[in-house]
């Protein structure tokens, strides 16, 4: 009977939805959601985004300000770090970081302190969905035993939970959250039926699964994927440069092959939320079972060391200049993980410029899309450092250009005639006139 009334208030959109977390997750979950006709209230302990979203200005460059207007000027969302408006919604939707920590373990505070803030004004009929990307029996376990005992109430008959992993891809044009099929689990009939429905209704495509656990391992094995493969055309880089072969042509030429090959580039090391962190948390949890994720693991060992591999063609080509690290002054281009966004998690270039430093360079960098770096968990020594103006006399007072991310509002006509020394590691330069390979060192 429940579950019927919780069904006709969602299909009549008089069913709030409360999202925890308005970071490349949440908000974009939030905007679809009102976007819809349903009501919605965001949660962030971040005064910043709260006070941003109330002005109408976007603090994620590939999200609008005019979204973010609509949002602010509607009556049918509110955002606020008040949580005890938790009450007020009908489901609540987790959209927290689960990072790993110094042990490359993961780290459930933001997950496990989420959860008791929910418990303390959990009520009959809610629904709650974990969106964030963890082990598999985290809902079932973990978030349900938190919720339970914080709360005095039993799942699958008080309240419900599933588990509904993000897909997000900042600045792809072609997905966004409305368009990225959905996938839905749960251990309970009647929780999956119900977070189906309210999926259905504002997500093109939502495809159920027997339970959270399923739902918790697709998400990893998905980004599992992309790690591995990425690990072995790095692995290849490696191989092909002792051998004198260009490796993106030899991506090009394999991914002529109409059947059989998924075409995955070469960098300068993982970023992002997903990719370099992922993987080990099914590392992680196969010890539970005696198992080692050996495949995982090496794959986890090569990406780890492109940083490294990059650092070490910077040194040659300097040498080739007669200059060492130590003194030199380097400037990376891009500390965003990938081209076209304003997302710096876990990016490769921070590694790099940690690595440098120690080194004894002078370390600036340049980002069009991120004009100062803000805080991060593990390069705090970064913060307010700002990007340099784009003009002829910065960059040629530099004795190496390093290119880590390859935004492609970069005029890197502009920068082969204004450097003489540039390290590419992201093949902007692939067809490079004789006079000009001398310029430009592949990493």
């Amino acid at each position: 009977m429940m579950m019927m009334k919780v069904e006709s208030r969602i299909a009549n959109k008089t069913f709030t939805v409360g999202i925890i977390g308005l970071g490349y997750v949440g908000l974009p979950l939030l905007n679809t959601f009102h976007k819809a006709g349903f009501p919605v209230i965001g949660f962030d302990t971040d005064e910043e985004k709260i006070k941003s979203i109330h002005k109408g200005k976007s603090y994620i460059k590939h999200f609008s300000d005019e979204d973010i207007e609509k949002l602010s000027d509607s009556d049918q969302c509110k955002v606020t770090k008040d949580f005890k408006l938790l009450e007020e919604v009908d489901a609540v939707l987790i959209c927290v970081p689960t990072p790993l920590d110094h042990h490359r373990e993961p780290d459930m505070t933001y997950v496990e302190e989420t959860a008791k803030t929910i418990s303390l004004y959990l009520k009959k009929g809610q629904l709650v969905v974990l969106e964030s990307t963890t082990w598999p029996g985290t809902s079932d376990e973990l978030l349900t035993q938190i919720l339970e005992d914080g709360s005095g109430l039993k799942a699958g008959s008080d309240f419900y939970i599933a588990y509904s992993p993000e897909r997000e891809d900042p600045g792809n044009s072609e997905f966004d959250t409305k368009s990225i099929p959905k996938l839905v689990g749960a251990s309970v009939y009647e929780a999956r039926e119900i977070a189906v429905a309210l999926y259905s209704s504002s997500i093109d495509t939502v495809i159920p699964v027997s339970s959270s656990k399923v739902a918790e391992s697709a998400k990893l094995l998905e980004n599992i994927f992309r790690s591995v493969n990425i690990a072995l055309v790095n692995e290849m880089k490696q191989v092909m440069d002792a051998m004198g072969i260009d490796i993106h042509e030899v991506v090009d030429a394999a991914a002529t092959k109409p059947f059989g090959f998924m075409k995955f580039t070469p960098g300068p090391g993982l970023g992002g939320h997903c990719i370099p962190i992922d993987p080990y948390y099914l590392t992680w949890k196969a010890k539970e079972f005696g198992l080692n994720t050996r495949f995982i693991e090496l794959a986890g060992e090569v990406n780890n060391a492109m940083p490294q591999f990059v650092i070490d063609k910077l040194i040659l080509a300097l040498n080739g200049y007669s200059k060492s690290v130590k003194g030199s002054k380097i400037l990376v281009l891009g500390v965003a993980y990938k081209k076209d966004v304003d997302d710096m998690r876990e990016s490769p270039s921070f590694v790099i410029m940690d690595k440098l430093v120690k080194l004894g360079a002078i370390i600036d960098y340049y980002d069009p899309w991120i004009p100062e770096i803000p805080a991060t968990r593990e390069h705090m020594n970064w913060k307010g450092v700002k990007s340099i103006e784009w003009e002829k006399e910065n960059i040629e007072s530099y004795d190496s250009i390093l290119i880590i991310t390859d935004h492609t509002e970069i005029n890197y006509n502009e920068l082969l005639i204004w450097s003489n020394c540039i390290v590419d590691s992201r093949n902007v330069y692939s067809y490079l006139r004789d006079e000009e390979k001398k310029k430009v060192f592949k990493a």
